[in-house]
C-alpha cells in the first residue's frame, strides 16, 4: 500500500526514473552496443588485427568509391560469395554499405557463416568519409 502512495504522491518522480532508464537501454534494445564499431575502431581493427573490409553495397556503387582494400560481396550474395572471399574466419571481419543499414543486416548472416568477429562499421561509408579517411574507386 505505501508503494502505491509513493508513486501517486510522486508521480513526476516516477516518470523522470522510467524515461531515464529507457533511454539508457535504448541502444542495446535497438542493437547498437554490440557488432558495430566507428570508423576509427575499424582502422585500429585493420592495422593492428589486419581485420578484412566487405563492402556489401552493388558493383556499380563500390566502383564509384569504396574503402581502400575493401571487397565487393553484394548482401544479395553474401551467403554463396563470402566463404570464397574471405577464407580466414578467424581473422576480423568489417561489414561496411553506404550507411551502415545493410552491413548491421549482414553482421548476424556473417556470424550464422562463422565469422564470429564480424562486425559493422556504424554509419559506413558515408561516417568513413566523414572521419576523412581514404577511398578509392575502381
Amino acid at each position: 500500500m505505501k508503494l502505491i502512495e509513493f508513486v501517486t504522491a510522486n508521480w513526476m518522480l516516477v516518470l523522470i526514473v522510467l524515461s531515464s532508464g529507457a533511454m539508457l537501454a535504448w541502444p542495446l534494445i535497438r542493437g547498437a552496443g554490440g557488432g558495430t564499431l566507428t570508423a576509427d575502431a575499424a582502422v585500429h581493427l585493420i592495422n593492428r588485427e589486419r581485420a578484412v573490409l566487405v563492402d556489401l553495397r552493388d558493383p556499380e556503387e563500390f566502383a564509384a568509391g569504396h574503402m581502400i582494400g575493401a571487397k565487393n560481396v553484394p548482401l544479395a550474395q553474401l551467403e554463396e560469395k563470402l566463404a570464397s572471399t574471405v577464407k580466414n574466419k578467424n581473422v576480423p571481419l568489417l561489414l561496411v554499405c553506404e550507411n551502415g543499414s545493410r552491413a548491421q543486416r549482414a553482421v548476424a548472416a556473417a556470424k550464422k557463416l562463422g565469422y564470429e568477429q564480424a562486425q559493422a562499421v556504424s554509419g559506413g561509408l558515408k561516417a568513413w568519409k566523414a572521419a576523412n579517411l581514404p577511398v578509392e574507386k575502381a
